[in-house]
C-alpha cells in the first residue's frame, strides 16, 4: 500500500470516529405516529383489557431508529388534548453513544439525563 493510500485511509477513519450520530427525530404529536402504529394500537386495545399500553411492549431486539419510533400512548386526555408519549426516550451518553432508554424501565436514567440539562444564555441546551 502506498503512503498515499495509506493517508486516504487514515482520513477516513478518522472522519468515521468523528462523524456526529444521524439526528433522530421522534413522533411527539399525533400527526406524526405512524398510521400503521396508530391501527395497530387501537385493534390491541379493542381485541383485551390490557394492563400495559400496547406500545409499552417491547417486541425483540429493534433498531435505534425503530425504537425512536415507537409510541408508548396516542389518546386523548380528560381536557381532550391528544397526548403521545414515546416508548423510548433516545439520548446521547458521552461514553455509549446515542442509547433508547424505556419510559417505564429506564425512568430513573431518565430521570438523571434531565438533571443534567442545562440552558446556556442563548437558550443553547448544553449537557454537563
Amino acid at each position: 500500500m502506498n503512503t498515499e493510500n495509506s493517508q486516504q485511509l487514515d482520513q477516513q477513519n478518522h472522519d468515521r470516529q468523528n462523524a456526529q450520530p444521524a439526528p433522530i427525530s421522534q413522533p411527539l404529536t399525533p400527526e406524526a405516529v405512524s398510521p400503521e402504529q396508530q391501527a395497530a394500537h387501537k385493534a390491541a386495545m379493542a381485541e383485551a383489557d390490557l394492563l400495559l399500553n400496547p406500545g409499552d411492549r417491547v417486541d425483540g431486539e429493534k433498531t435505534l431508529e425503530e425504537k425512536s419510533q415507537q409510541v408508548a400512548v396516542n389518546t386523548g386526555d380528560i381536557t381532550g388534548d391528544r397526548i403521545v408519549v414515546p416508548t423510548y426516550f433516545i439520548v446521547d451518553d458521552p461514553e455509549e453513544g446515542q442509547k433508547a432508554l424505556h419510559h417505564i424501565k429506564d425512568a430513573e436514567e431518565i430521570s438523571d439525563v434531565i438533571r443534567q440539562a442545562r440552558v446556556d444564555e442563548s437558550g443553547e441546551r448544553t449537557w454537563r
